[in-house]
């Protein structure tokens, strides 16, 4: 008597693999940004964080709405962000990163998702996953991991952060010379382009020999 073996699915619809690529944990990071003079931080409330975090596919939704609470979401969000952001600045500048940081991410990581087999109404078998934390504390263990995951085994040394002073955006460089000094040469790179070539010209013009009084 053959004996049917259920099939095996592999995956989740996209709005449930809470997968973050790099370019997702320097998002997170860039939630707190620098423009025209003024520090803008798109995260101001719980609210705020659970939006974030779902957009994004790190939060279960139904019907377009977060349906995990995010009670304390902002203050959990914000130590671990600015943690995140001590250690890409660290090293990007090659110093060494506050040990409180790296114990925050070390901390947040704990509460990472694992995989996990599930069985299907059907009879068949899929894989899933369980959070080890609550679900807030688990998706920013999932920004954690690829700057861990980088640091690792990447290429950290590509870290960056915007050479334009009132920027300071934090991204990684993946051009092919690995100079990248701005974070889009169309704003800060042009900015600075336009401030050398005025500073050029002031010095030309300050060369130049003082007119001779006519008589």
């Amino acid at each position: 008597m053959l004996t049917t073996i259920p099939q095996i699915e592999f995956g989740h619809p996209a709005d449930h693999g809470h997968e973050v690529k790099l370019d997702g944990a320097f998002d997170f990071i860039n939630t707190l940004h620098h423009d025209d003079g003024f520090t803008i931080d798109d995260m101001t409330d719980d609210s705020d964080v659970a939006a974030w975090l779902a957009t994004h596919g790190m939060l279960h939704e139904r019907n377009g709405q977060p349906v995990e609470a995010c009670t304390d979401g902002l203050e959990r969000a914000r130590e671990v962000r600015q943690a995140l952001r001590a250690v890409v600045d660290a090293t990007a500048e090659g110093s060494t990163p506050n040990p409180d940081a790296v114990a925050v991410l070390n901390k947040v990581l704990g509460s990472r998702i694992v995989p996990m087999l599930e069985v299907t109404p059907d009879g068949g078998v899929r894989t899933g996953h369980r959070h080890l934390g609550d679900t807030v504390d688990s998706a920013l263990a999932l920004l954690v991991e690829p700057i861990v995951r980088e640091l690792a085994n990447g290429r950290p040394e590509r870290f960056r952060i915007c050479a334009n002073e009132d920027c300071r955006w934090a991204f990684y460089d993946s051009s092919p010379t690995g100079r990248r000094r701005w974070c889009d040469m169309r704003t800060c790179g042009n900015q600075a382009k336009v401030a050398r070539h005025r500073a050029r010209a002031k010095r030309s013009q300050e060369a130049l020999p003082a007119p001779v009084a006519s008589v």
